[in-house]
């Protein structure tokens, strides 16, 4: 217990000492609230969410030793299990592989909030803008249906499938049966390319048929088949494939 207590005192006189000797625009907490949360790096705003680093390596370096190690991209962080960052990172245990996660999860939901209940979706522009924040930082790929009314509003937004890193299987019997299900006046048919490239492929032009051949079959219009990536996307009522 003693010696418990011991390592404990040392650890917190070397926290003393390293914030002695740091100066402000060191410290990401100090920063922020000096400063605003817009004055500081990705590496601090995690560290300010992690809390602590690991014997030999500040918080601060941690987070950039992480971000580095991603091309300095929190979109492919994004990608990775709380299993994953903590197994791989020394400091970085479940509970803050959870919380670093759980943050950009907030982030992506705060970005899905520029539309409310009525938003319409009357082009391609807007249907990327609202399918992005959920489908952009998937390492595999996604197949999403929208089910529109007449007015174009979203009646209801539905995962069909969820496949491999470069493929996913899309059921046009599924699709129709969402579609019959929530009364949809029309549907847009949407998936992710984890590569980033959104040029579709001979699979994606076969699904976009045979889903345009069941909607005809049944009067419910394809109106579009989009395709999700990071900085891009493609359409093919915009292409005029459909």
């Amino acid at each position: 217990m003693e010696k418990e207590l011991d390592l404990q005192g040392q650890e917190e006189a070397r926290s003393r000492a390293l914030k002695q000797n740091t100066s402000l625009d060191d410290r990401p907490r100090e920063k922020a609230m000096k400063y605003g949360f817009s004055s500081l790096s990705p590496a601090e705003l995690f560290a300010i969410i992690i809390g602590s680093g690991s014997r030999g390596e500040n918080v601060v370096d941690l987070c950039q030793r992480l971000l580095n190690d991603y091309d300095n991209k929190i979109s492919k962080i994004a990608r990775l299990s709380y299993t994953d960052l903590a197994a791989m990172y020394r400091g970085v245990g479940e509970v803050k592989a959870l919380q670093m996660l759980a943050a950009i999860e907030i982030s992506r939901r705060f970005q899905g909030e520029e539309f409310d209940d009525d938003t319409r979706i009357l082009d391609a522009n807007i249907a990327y803008r609202y399918l992005r924040p959920f489908m952009m930082d998937k390492d595999h790929e996604e197949i999403w249906l929208l089910m529109l009314d007449s007015a174009k509003h979203v009646k209801a937004r539905v995962l069909v499938s969820s496949g491999g890193t470069s493929a996913t299987i899309g059921d046009e019997k599924i699709i129709l049966k969402h579609a019959i299900t929530h009364l949809a006046s029309s549907i847009i048919l949407a998936h992710n390319h984890p590569s980033n490239n959104s040029r579709p492929s001979i699979q994606d032009d076969a699904l976009t048929q045979r889903v345009k051949r069941a909607c005809d079959a049944v009067g419910i219009p394809l109106d579009d088949h989009i395709i999700v990536c990071r900085s891009s996307y493609y359409s093919y009522q915009v292409e005029g494939k459909i």
